[in-house]
């Protein structure tokens, strides 16, 4: 028996990196998992990864995965996402908002469109997804919400800054306002058995987008913290009683060390039953 047996779970951004992990781990568990992004097929985007490859993956290790091409930056694309996971699934039980834009760019010289299009993606996408599937989740008194945040929700605090900032400041604001949207969305459903979650990494998760941007050495980086222990984070969001963990902002390591998950650190994970798992 699987951890998310019988359930149906959208993730956004799958196409690789964190949102692929926790695909492919949902998936392991038993979940039908819709997975979204605008990278389809191999070689469309300069970044390695498309929802073809997760979508594979998945189906040749026995799982059940569904693709749907989405700009979530876009209304009608996160209805259609919503809609189509409905027709073919059923219904939406645990949404998790990953997908993220990033420039690194100081603000004197941010392009106003991106600005926007990173709001739009980082912040204004989980809110429409979760307002098109709560709906459904309200109605069963059943649901849960994961928005993967980032430790720039932080910032630098309070000067004097003896480090110079690395153009990070949208990111970090886009973070916070996520972080913010959670415990208030999680105060709104808090009588309809609802967990509305967020969590960061505890460290620098190694994925193309972070060895692209220089945030690590490499894909092996031996400081980076694995995407399989963010896809634990996530499962343990999506399988643990609401009560305990509604309205939770925290770090991938704090909590799966707070709830007995353990990472041995070879791709497994020990739940506070004793019983394993492993990333696909």
């Amino acid at each position: 028996m699987g951890k998310l047996d019988g359930k149906t779970a959208i993730v956004t951004g799958a196409s690789r990196g964190i949102g692929q992990a926790i695909a492919e781990l949902f998936a392991a568990e038993g979940a039908n998992v819709v997975c979204a992004a605008r990278t389809i097929n191999d070689g469309d985007h300069m970044l390695e990864g498309s929802l073809a490859n997760t979508v594979r993956l998945i189906t040749e290790a026995g799982g059940s995965a569904h693709a749907v091409a989405a700009n979530v930056s876009v209304e009608q694309d996160c209805r259609q996402l919503v809609d189509e996971a409905i027709a073919v699934f059923g219904q939406v039980d645990i949404l998790v908002n990953n997908a993220a834009l990033n420039y690194y760019v100081p603000i004197v010289d941010y392009d106003v469109n991106k600005w926007m299009r990173c709001f739009a993606v980082n912040v204004h996408a989980p809110f429409m997804l979760s307002k098109f599937v709560l709906p459904g989740m309200i109605e069963r008194q059943s649901g849960a919400i994961i928005n993967i945040s980032s430790g720039a929700a932080i910032g630098p605090g309070r000067g004097p800054y003896d480090t110079e900032g690395r153009g990070g400041t949208m990111y970090g604001a886009t973070k916070a306002a996520l972080e913010r949207f959670t415990q208030g969305l999680a105060q709104e459903v808090k009588d309809d058995n609802i967990a509305v979650t967020c969590f960061s990494p505890s460290q620098v998760v190694p994925t193309p987008g972070t060895v692209h941007h220089k945030l690590v050495s490499g894909m092996d980086d031996p400081k980076g913290e694995p995407p399989l222990i963010m896809a634990q984070a996530a499962l343990l969001f999506a399988s643990e009683d609401p009560v305990k963990v509604n309205g939770r902002v925290t770090y991938s390591q704090e909590i799966l060390q707070e709830f007995g998950w353990i990472s041995d650190g070879k791709g497994r994970g020990i739940d506070s039953q004793g019983s394993g798992y492993s990333l696909i």
